[in-house]
């Protein structure tokens, strides 16, 4: 939003939207910081408010999940996880996935949830998805906390895996999976606002993506040909496969592949802070 004060009339402040849709108002973000660190105590707050657990559900969902996941897809299914302990392989998949989904099913409910305050106060309409992304982030250093203990273990008892050198590439798994999630929350968002529907096929659409994001499965058994094409296009895949690659030295992971994947989520992000941007203008008038 633009804001200038005016001379020569009853009101001090008029608040303009942005001319240019590719504006995004770092500055401003930056002013409204305390703001975003209010959301973040609110929604972390607000989530396990009169649970039992409270913030133990962080780690008991990615470890029930792994556990379950073990029990089918190792022991049954059969599936291979290339030596690496099934615990690990599918808790390492289950931390990634469980931050990236999280982000997006917060960020795209942007405009409907807040729709009372967006017609009522000013700020920067971003502040909202970035909230997400630090409030689930909590959650994320939870679990990889969790995963870290798990892997200890298995390393005290002579499992064939190696951190190494590779895990300084964390903070950028990091960076791309907050990235792609707000771009593609930002779309989510934008076209809830008119088309509902997507609001409840949200669930589903994260799950297939799960499934197509080798979390239950390496990649390494995925066919080449146009199959294997389609997961070079699933920038989470290779995010996936990196994280398992730099704890656990098993993942396949080329140069090109890692480049797609990040250009792939830089784009989505661009995109969906368009979209999020083009949506601002006129949602309150029609929420």
């Amino acid at each position: 939003m633009n804001i200038h004060q005016t001379e020569g009339k009853s009101w001090t402040t008029v608040i303009e939207p942005h001319v240019s849709l590719f504006h995004v108002p770092w500055k401003e973000i930056w002013e409204y910081r305390e703001l975003i660190m209010r959301m973040v105590h609110r929604d972390y707050i607000s989530r396990y408010k009169q649970t039992l657990l409270g913030s133990l559900w962080h780690v008991l969902q990615p470890l029930f999940t792994s556990l379950m996941y073990t029990l089918v897809f190792s022991n049954i299914a059969k599936i291979s996880t290339s030596g690496t302990p099934p615990m690990l392989f599918y808790m390492a998949g289950n931390v990634c996935w469980g931050y990236f989904s999280s982000c997006v099913t917060g960020t795209a409910t942007t405009f409907i949830t807040n729709a009372n305050l967006f017609d009522k106060v000013y700020f920067p309409r971003l502040v909202v998805p970035l909230s997400q992304l630090i409030v689930n982030l909590i959650g994320f250093v939870m679990q990889l906390a969790l995963f870290l203990g798990f892997y200890a273990w298995y390393a005290w008892h002579g499992a064939h895996i190696e951190m190494g050198w590779r895990i300084i590439v964390l903070p950028v798994l990091l960076l791309q999976m907050g990235a792609l999630s707000l771009g593609v929350g930002c779309i989510i968002s934008a076209i809830t606002t008119r088309f509902r529907d997507l609001q409840l096929l949200l669930g589903f659409f994260i799950q297939l993506w799960m499934f197509g994001s080798c979390v239950v499965y390496p990649l390494s058994i995925v066919p080449p040909g146009w199959i294997h094409t389609l997961y070079t296009l699933n920038p989470m895949v290779f995010v996936i496969e990196g994280f398992r690659f730099a704890f656990l030295g098993q993942g396949t992971v080329t140069l090109f592949e890692v480049m797609v994947s990040f250009v792939i989520s830089i784009f989505t992000v661009f995109v969906g802070v368009i979209w999020f941007n083009k949506t601002e203008r006129w949602c309150v008038d029609i929420l």
